[in-house]
C-alpha cells in the first residue's frame, strides 16, 4: 500500500457517539430485532455527549506540535462525521475558518460506514429471525467475505479503501493526514497500512473501536508505523464522556 506510506502522518479517529450508537445499544440483550433508528444511515446525528467527545478530541489536536498538525482533514460525509471533524477542528487555532491558511474539511464518500444492505438496523437477533439463510451464510464463509444482499464485506471495504489511499497519495505526498471516519474503515486501515491477515483483522475487530478515539501512523523512514491505537486517553484524562 504505497499509498498509505507515503504519507508522513495518518491519522484517524471515529466520529463522536451517535443517536444510532445509543438505540443499538439499548436494545442489546432484549428479544427487539431492529434497533428504531428512524434515519437513514448518512443522516445519524451526535448525541450531546457526541459533541462533548468530538470538542475534547479537538482539544488534543490543538496540542500537537507544529510538525504533526494535520495538513489535509477528509471526513466520511455521514453527519455523524461530518459534525465531529467540524466541532473538532473549530477547538484548534490552525483550523480557524478566518484564517485563510486554515485547514479545510474535505468530504469523500469512500470513507463512509460499511453498508450493511437488508440487514441495516437489525439486532443479530432480528438477523437470525428474519434471514435465517444469511445468518446461514454468514456462519459459513466468515464476518470477512460475508456480503449480506445490497451490502458490503469487509474485503468490500479494503477494496475501496485501496482506491482512496492510493488518491491520496497523488492529492498529499508527504502529507499529515487526519481523517474522520467510522470505526469499520479505521479497523481496515490497519488490516492494509500493517499488512495484516484475516485472522489477525477479525480479532482486532472484536475489541470495538471508541467514539472520537484517536489511531496514529508516522512514517519512520522506512513507511508508516504504528504510533497509537484506539487511543482515548484524551477523554479519560479530560473527563469526557467515553464509551
Amino acid at each position: 500500500m504505497a499509498g498509505v506510506r507515503s504519507l508522513q502522518w495518518l491519522n484517524l479517529t471515529r466520529h463522536g457517539e451517535s443517536t444510532g450508537n445509543l438505540a443499538h445499544q439499548a436494545v442489546q440483550g432484549t428479544d427487539a430485532e431492529e434497533a428504531g433508528i428512524p434515519e437513514r444511515d448518512a443522516d445519524v446525528p451526535l448525541t450531546g455527549t457526541g459533541r462533548a467527545q468530538a470538542a475534547t478530541l479537538g482539544r488534543r489536536l490543538a496540542t500537537l506540535p507544529k510538525e504533526e498538525r494535520p495538513t489535509l482533514v477528509i471526513a466520511s460525509p455521514y453527519l455523524r462525521a461530518v459534525d465531529t471533524a467540524k466541532i473538532a477542528l473549530a477547538e484548534t487555532s490552525y483550523a480557524a475558518p478566518q484564517d485563510p491558511g486554515g485547514l479545510r474539511l474535505r468530504v469523500d464518500e469512500r470513507l463512509r460506514d460499511r453498508e450493511l444492505g437488508i440487514l441495516q438496523g437489525l439486532t443479530p437477533l432480528g438477523i437470525r429471525r428474519r434471514f435465517p439463510d444469511e445468518a446461514a451464510r454468514l456462519r459459513q464463509l466468515g464476518k470477512f467475505y460475508y456480503r449480506p444482499p445490497g451490502g458490503e464485506s469487509w474485503a468490500d471495504l479494503a477494496l475501496r479503501l485501496r482506491s482512496f489511499y492510493r488518491d491520496l497519495e497523488a492529492d498529499a505526498p508527504g502529507g499529515r493526514v487526519l481523517l474522520v471516519t467510522h470505526d469499520a474503515i479505521i479497523v481496515m486501515t490497519r488490516y492494509l497500512v500493517e499488512d495484516l491477515t484475516e485472522r489477525d483483522i477479525m480479532e482486532i475487530e472484536k475489541v470495538p473501536v471508541a467514539n472520537a478515539s484517536l489511531t496514529r501512523w508516522r512514517d519512520d523512514g522506512s513507511g508508516l508505523q504504528a504510533v497509537c491505537y484506539n487511543d482515548c486517553s484524551h477523554l479519560t484524562d479530560a473527563g469526557a464522556p467515553l464509551r
